[in-house]
């Protein structure tokens, strides 16, 4: 790949040896590499830094590495992930495979492995077939449109058609709509729906998920004091529910 330098990649790891050695293993392959030793903080780096690549361990302080996952899936597919993580049983990896990751490699890992695989995600990523060369920086949303019941969502122009007309959505509420059809049928507790939605800051309420339920219910549903797809659980949260 050209002008290796250029690329970025954003190590989320909180074993600081480890973090140290990919760190100065990645910049000897002239790539231009960041730290961050919990998820919290990896969030907030993808979200200002736009990395090219994500190594992302599972086991990390504040939010785990399956929760930062499916939050970078909401707002983007395409964005290579390699899951570095002492967690290697087939369930760990069927489930890192499930919520999106593109490769998995487990502790303990061998050095030169490790990054052809960078090297082979970095090279994906700029040459999707049938889509011409694109930069490892580019993204697009494999998000189209969602229908159900007399409702549907436009997820290309951040739009609905519902019971309230059309009604252009807001950055948030397209990341929610996302999570719950992504997850329909399973109930999302308020406590992941915040570290997923909003990387559970701590200036963030729970009330603050019940405030976009009552605004989903309004756009969406016949009857809003008795829904049918965005329904309460008690003592639990909320579940999205459409076949």
């Amino acid at each position: 790949m050209e002008a290796a330098d250029t690329i970025k990649i954003l190590v989320v790891e909180d074993d600081a040896h480890i973090a140290e050695g990919l760190h100065l293993n990645l910049t000897l392959q002239n790539y231009d590499v960041q730290i961050a030793a919990n998820g919290i903080d990896g969030l907030r780096k993808w979200k200002d830094w736009r990395p090219h690549l994500i190594v992302l361990d599972l086991m990390l302080p504040g939010m785990d590495g399956l929760r930062v996952l499916q939050n970078i899936r909401l707002e983007d597919e395409r964005l290579p992930i390699l899951i570095l993580s002492a967690r290697g049983e087939a369930a760990d990896k069927i489930k890192g495979f499930g919520y999106g990751v593109d490769d998995y490699l487990a502790k303990p890992f061998n050095l030169e492995e490790f990054l052809l695989r960078v090297k082979r995600l970095l090279s994906r990523a700029v040459w999707q077939p049938g889509q011409g060369e694109r930069s490892p920086g580019d993204r697009e949303s494999v998000w189209s449109v969602y229908v159900f019941g007399n409702n549907r969502i436009d997820f290309t122009t951040a739009s609905a058609f519902c019971r309230a007309g059309e009604i252009q959505l807001t950055e948030q509420e397209i990341k929610l709509l996302k999570l719950f059809i992504s997850n329909r049928g399973k109930p999302l507790s308020r406590r992941k729906l915040l570290e997923i939605g909003w990387g559970y800051s701590r200036d963030t309420t729970s009330r603050t998920v019940d405030n976009f339920m009552v605004r989903f219910r309004k756009y969406f549903e016949d009857d809003p004091q008795k829904p049918v797809y965005f329904k309460s659980r008690r003592a639990v949260g909320y579940v999205f529910e459409h076949e």
